[in-house]
């Protein structure tokens, strides 16, 4: 259905704008009326969306939508309906962006929406979560699957502060050696071309190469950052492409050990998100298409999208899944022992335990042998261009003596 930007004033003379989905501009127009507002227009959303900030959606920021659920469920637990808990968080919500959305949302259940269907509206909630939401709805237990929901949340917070904190230094260092040498061949080296250009000296080999890359480096520097600058950009836009997505995501699996951290990565994601909406209640099928859907992989993605098919035609989740042969051995082995227990839900936890805690390690790791190779590619190479620049000074002051 298409979106509408729509303009209204409440009782109290409260100006808002907001997103609506709705048939026509008529029909949007209708429903607020009836709901008592003053509407003073209604406008295709795609219009605002040129250049309007109103059209413009923000990115969610994770630890203040983590704090927002957190008070939720405790509002909630405390016996206060869903719009009195959405009242009180809204006045106290200093995120302008996550206010906004709030505020669609209260308005999308005051007119009769159910809560999930309001957080889906907006476009920018998790699907995890709004089919959370729906299953609590549902089976009458909203305040469980909220609960799991937040355990779910701190778990990949947790996980992903730690492999972020692991890969801090590495990218320090990368980022100080590569402006290191930058400095070195593109000013160090021609303030060395033109001392040797007036001592007039026969220079070696070593030399003069360098002094032609730093030149070089000096004269056509920028050309080369247009050219790295314009095929990064296209290869963002192929990425964005569902065969540029998944012929990248094809080689970066295939990579030695960086494919190897990325798989585990992607099934303990996998896992974790499948794990939760199966205790939630949510059917195996629905919960795989939206467990796929969290995943950054194309391929992990196209193979689940498969799997979840064959389930639907009656095969068990393990063999879908071996099916594809995306998944790792041991993992499938795992599932299929849950299954035939009948305790799934623990066993995709212990699935993305493991995998989590390999994927720590393997970076650990990965780690220690990469960030020894950085420091002795530097010194290769700053030693190198050391000597080159200095060994026609020392030649030059041996046939002084």
């Amino acid at each position: 259905m298409p979106e509408f930007m729509v303009k209204v004033a409440d009782e109290q003379g409260h100006l808002r704008q907001q997103v609506e989905i709705g048939h026509s501009e008529a029909e949007v127009h209708d429903r607020f009326v009836q709901q008592g507002y003053l509407v003073y227009w209604v406008k295709p959303r795609t219009i605002l969306s040129r250049g309007g900030k109103f059209g413009q959606r923000g990115k969610l920021r994770q630890a203040t939508f983590l704090i927002f659920n957190q008070q939720f469920l405790t509002l909630i637990k405390a016996g206060l309906p869903v719009l009195t808990a959405l009242d009180l968080l809204i006045k106290r919500q200093r995120d302008k962006s996550l206010l906004q959305l709030l505020e669609n949302v209260r308005e999308r259940v005051k007119g009769g929406e159910l809560l999930s269907d309001a957080f889906a509206a907006q476009q920018v909630f998790p699907k995890m979560y709004t089919t959370t939401l729906l299953a609590g709805e549902k089976s009458g237990s909203m305040e469980e699957v909220l609960g799991r929901y937040i355990t779910y949340q701190r778990m990949v917070q947790t996980f992903r502060k730690k492999l972020l904190v692991s890969l801090v230094y590495p990218a320090l260092l990368v980022s100080v050696v590569t402006l290191m040498l930058i400095f070195l061949i593109t000013y160090v080296v021609p303030k060395f071309a033109d001392l040797f250009n007036n001592l007039g000296a026969d220079l070696p080999a070593i030399t003069v190469f360098m002094l032609s890359l730093g030149l070089n480096a000096q004269k056509y520097g920028w050309i080369v950052l247009l050219v790295a600058v314009a095929a990064g950009f296209l290869l963002w836009r192929w990425k964005q492409s569902d065969k540029g997505a998944e012929h990248i995501d094809k080689f970066l699996l295939s990579l030695p050990l960086i494919g190897e951290i990325r798989l585990k990565y992607q099934v303990a994601n996998f896992s974790r998100i499948l794990g939760t909406l199966l205790q939630g209640g949510l059917p195996l099928v629905p919960a795989m298409e939206t467990a796929g859907e969290s995943l950054s992989s194309r391929q992990m993605l196209n193979g689940v999208t498969a799997a979840a098919e064959r389930v639907r035609e009656g095969q068990s989740l393990a063999h879908s899944l071996e099916t594809q042969k995306l998944f790792p051995d041991l993992a499938v082995e795992m599932l299929e022992v849950g299954e035939s227990t009948g305790a799934l839900p623990a066993m995709l936890a212990s699935v993305a335990e493991f995998y989590e805690e390999d994927v720590q390690t393997a970076l650990s790791a990965a780690m220690a042998l990469i960030e020894p190779l950085i420091l002795i590619v530097m010194a290769v190479f700053v030693g190198g261009i050391l000597i080159s620049l200095y060994m026609p000074i020392f030649t030059l002051g041996a046939s002084v003596h």
